[in-house]
């Protein structure tokens, strides 16, 4: 009998959207005028979705009366804040192409993407922390030709650009399928590129994600998650505001404690994060103080989240709803999605089933031939959420979707017989030891399970003899009782295979993050790897 390939498309009696943004949100503020659409917990400003709907419009006409167009790209430079969230929503109505610039660039990369994707008009944060916005901005203004304006959140520049707002303004015709928004994804090599995305793409995948954690206007969903983020500004506020949610924005920037205050004092119904998000806040010590009662469910991505973390999100935090999500920027970005009456082995071993109306498979990194269900191979995803492309760059883009439009994802995959999919590695972070694949996940998740670790990174290193070894990068749970390599050693020895063993253990107080909250496993191995 011939076996099952490793392949699933999501059926669906539920339609695409063939909306716009601009559209979608229409229909949200008619239907739902009186119930509230978004709150800044900071600042105690709040929007019901007919205030939302005014103050999108108001800057919408703003940005056209300032001479935005169709196509125009307009950068946002900013840590959470109500006005980001605005400026998705105003460009998207008016056909601009949003670029979202990470917080933690410097002069260097923000220049970077400015030059590369023409941004004429960019809005940035003044500052936030060490972060001076507006000096990097201006220094790097006259490098970039296209740039006419730059206009800053909390400044009279901001009201200045409101100012403009002409009612009656007409905007261009817009496709579902124009480019709308172009994130750029963090490479580590090089220059990052920037995925374009499209009214479909986003808005969709918003709504279906949504619809797997089964939203409604009733939700609450608190964002601590980086709006410049996919995870932030799709699953986020699209899932939102397609359901006729409530955004609720807990601080400028992740913070535990006000993430947790914001679910007590707002009643959210939905928490987001990536689990080194949830571990911060479950050892706060004062967590059990905190009411998190109206908790039913949320969404955990990034990274695979430990079978410890889960049970107590779940049963602490009385997410017992709690979905996994897994994707890239590149597919808008969810491929595939726990539901919410999945158990907790299939919550933590897997990354979920594919998602309505999209296709994946796993397939021979070498020749392309689709996988035997149970063999590991890399994942690829095809379907409404595949990105355009990257942004002037052809090449790139034909290196990433084949001719058959396959996203390949650089990820090692097994799925399983019931469709489900298990993500064992990254193509590049895959450990070779003495011609033996490792796979760190695996020994990242027996290891979670030691008394004395909080959090563990595995990643390979160079070694002579056998090509690579393995090293474990540990935060203790008690840095005045640390770990030894001999008591992590002991821990292992019988229960894993000896060349899955670390042979190196490195204590660390916290791990190298991008902003998005991945840990940069590129980093540990090149600062540890000698």
């Amino acid at each position: 009998m011939t076996p099952q390939p490793s392949y699933a498309h999501g059926t669906s009696p539920t339609a695409l959207l063939g909306d716009t943004i601009g559209a979608n949100l229409d229909r949200a503020v008619a239907a739902w005028p009186d119930r509230e659409a978004l709150v800044d917990v900071p600042s105690g400003r709040r929007w019901t979705y007919a205030e939302f709907g005014a103050a999108v419009e108001e800057l919408a006409q703003a940005l056209v009366a300032g001479g935005v167009t169709k196509g125009d790209r307009v950068g946002i430079w900013a840590v959470n804040c109500p006005e980001w969230v605005l400026v998705q929503y105003a460009t998207a109505r008016v056909g601009a192409v949003m670029v979202n610039i990470n917080p933690a660039y410097r002069t260097h990369e923000v220049e970077y993407v400015l030059r590369q994707s023409g941004v004429s008009l960019l809005v940035a944060s003044l500052g936030h922390k060490t972060s001076d916005y507006r000096a990097m901005a201006e220094h790097v203004r006259g490098h970039c030709p296209e740039l006419r304006e730059i206009v800053y959140i909390g400044d009279p520049s901001w009201e200045e650009l409101l100012r403009r707002a002409t009612p009656g303004v007409a905007y261009e015709e817009l496709s579902c399928d124009d480019p709308i928004n172009i994130q750029y994804t963090s490479g580590t090599t090089g220059f990052p590129k920037g995925a374009t995305l499209s009214h479909h793409n986003i808005l969709n995948n918003g709504y279906f994600v949504g619809e797997s954690i089964a939203y409604s206007e009733q939700d609450r969903i608190c964002i601590p998650v980086p709006f410049y983020h996919c995870f932030g500004m799709v699953m986020g506020n699209l899932a939102a505001t397609s359901h006729g949610a409530c955004m609720v924005i807990p601080a400028p920037s992740f913070d535990p404690a006000a993430t947790l205050e914001a679910v007590q004092r707002e009643r959210c119904t939905s928490l987001y994060g990536v689990p080194t998000m949830f571990i911060a806040e479950l050892n706060l010590p004062d967590f059990a103080s905190y009411d998190l009662s109206t908790l039913r469910t949320g969404i955990m991505a990034g990274s695979p989240c430990p079978v410890e973390v889960m049970k107590r999100v779940v049963s602490e935090m009385h997410m017992e709803q709690v979905s996994i999500c897994y994707g890239m920027t590149e597919t808008s970005p969810v491929s595939l999605q726990t539901r919410i009456e999945d158990d907790l082995e299939h919550r933590t071993a897997t990354v979920g089933r594919v998602l309505p109306h999209l296709e994946v498979k796993v397939v021979d990194p070498a020749t392309g031939v689709t996988r035997p269900r149970g063999v590991a191979g890399e994942l690829c995803t095809r379907g409404y959420s595949v990105m355009l492309g990257y942004w002037n760059e052809p090449d790139k883009t034909a290196e990433a979707v084949d001719a058959g439009r396959w996203m390949h994802t650089g990820d090692l995959a097994v799925m399983r017989e019931d469709g489900y999919v298990e993500i064992v590695g990254r193509i590049k972070d895959m450990i070779i030891r003495g011609g033996e694949n490792v796979y760190p996940r695996e020994i990242e998740e027996f290891l979670y399970a030691h008394p004395k670790i909080r959090d563990v990174q595995v990643v390979g290193v160079p070694h002579e003899r056998y090509g690579e070894e393995v090293l474990a990068c540990v935060i203790p749970s008690d840095p005045a009782d640390p770990l030894t390599l001999q008591e992590l050693r002991d821990f292992c020895a019988g229960r894993l295979a000896h060349y899955k063993i670390p042979s190196r253990l490195q204590l660390l107080d916290a791990f190298p993050m991008t902003v998005s909250g991945k840990v940069r496993k590129v980093e540990l191995r090149d600062r540890y790897g000698v």
